[in-house]
């Protein structure tokens, strides 16, 4: 695949006209979009029933910024299915904004790009479009710091517990998902999860049995049923599935039923999660204040950034809850090394590709890395497979 060439956009009348006070302004804006394929089409329980074709690409929306006296930072957003294009539209619309603005300035900075396309909504796809330049701010502040991201917001711990999800997909037939739990463990995986939410119940129970008698009773096993229960089929499944001591129930019902997610919560020993596919501070907080779930699982690129994330982060631990943010380990890495309370990171080695850095495991832990910022730099496959750029200010 060729590279593309850079579109230019417009600067807005503002950014000439900002007074610097003396200290360093966002000068360079450059957005890509690219997308990083699969190896095999992946398939859970949405596939299953019907209401998604299986996954065969992640569409990734980068972020590069500099700043006029030379600093840099990188952040980025995706999209598993339909949607990356748009998020890559509405970023291009409103970067413009940043120009000429104090980087560390990060929560008003997140403000103005949100009522930037406020008309359009202030959840879903217009806010996932500010993750990029979000993400980039912080890597940014923190690489200024010279400290790892975990460091700068005051890290709890040096690693995280980390759990695998990438071998235990649906589509994978039950002996290659025994074959891939054997190799995470191999890896260092401190957790196994497999999905589950098969329009038939007996499909699953076979499943997570086969699994639970080969971890044995005391390794970690979450199950993921992917919002495809309904509150009758949830509430029997979550019963029948007390007997495996699972960790947590993944997503047992639609993701926006708090009320049916709380009385699961009331129900049942085995811990009820969700909160992955909400999309603002606001979903979250209502979740949270009903006690919908035992283990919050934001999503920094789905939520905004980590501006937003931190705010979910602050209102969870309040109310006591665990935390395991969802994919993305590149970035909730350093978010889960700062939350009082051990959480779990979610293992897919999916963006790997993308980076030219690696992160370590060892001992059911993933390490926090020592290098300033986020730790990452694109690599030159991520290159190949961008299709679209823009740019927008001049490189200092």
């Amino acid at each position: 695949m060729s590279r593309p060439e850079s579109a230019a956009f417009a600067e807005p009348a503002h950014a000439a006209a900002v007074s610097d006070g003396g200290s360093d302004r966002i000068a360079w804006i450059k957005l890509s979009l690219a997308f990083l394929p699969l190896p095999t089409p992946i398939s859970d329980a949405k596939v299953f029933t019907g209401r998604q074709k299986p996954l065969t690409e992640v569409a990734m929306i980068f972020c590069e910024i500099r700043t006029r006296d030379g600093h840099e930072g990188l952040g980025f957003a995706y999209s598993k299915r339909a949607g990356g294009p748009g998020m890559y539209a509405h970023a291009k619309e409103i970067a413009p904004t940043l120009l000429g603005e104090d980087p560390s300035d990060i929560q008003r900075l997140w403000d103005r790009l949100c009522w930037a396309g406020a008309s359009v909504g202030r959840s879903g796809l217009t806010v996932q479009a500010i993750a990029p330049f979000d993400i980039a701010l912080w890597d940014m502040k923190a690489k200024r710091a010279g400290l790892p991201l975990a460091k700068l917001l005051g890290a709890h711990r040096d690693s995280v517990r980390l759990y695998n999800t990438s071998g235990g997909f649906l589509s994978s037939p039950l002996d290659e998902v025994l074959d891939n739990v054997d190799a995470s463990r191999a890896r260092g995986i401190g957790g196994i999860k497999i999905k589950v939410g098969h329009p038939d119940h007996a499909v699953d129970l076979q499943r997570v049995d086969a699994v639970r008698k080969k971890l044995g009773d005391s390794f970690p096993l979450m199950v993921d049923a992917n919002q495809q229960w309904d509150r009758m089929a949830a509430a029997r499944m979550c019963r029948v599935m007390e007997q495996y001591g699972l960790t947590w129930i993944e997503e047992p019902l639609d993701a926006y039923d708090v009320q049916g997610h709380a009385a699961l919560a009331a129900t049942f020993d085995t811990p009820i999660a969700t909160g992955e596919m909400l999309t603002s501070f606001r979903e979250h907080a209502e979740l949270i204040e009903a006690h919908a779930s035992d283990f919050f699982q934001p999503d920094a690129p789905r939520v905004g950034g980590i501006t937003q994330f931190l705010k979910i982060m602050q209102l969870a631990d309040y109310h006591g809850l665990s935390m395991a943010p969802h994919f993305a380990m590149e970035i909730h890495l350093h978010l889960a090394a700062a939350y009082p309370r051990e959480p779990w990171l979610e293992h897919f080695e999916w963006l790997e590709p993308l980076f030219n850095e690696r992160l370590i495991m060892r001992n059911g832990r993933m390490d926090v890395p020592d290098r300033p910022g986020l730790g990452f730099t694109l690599s030159e496959q991520a290159r190949a497979w961008t299709t679209e750029t823009a740019e927008c200010g001049k490189q200092p």
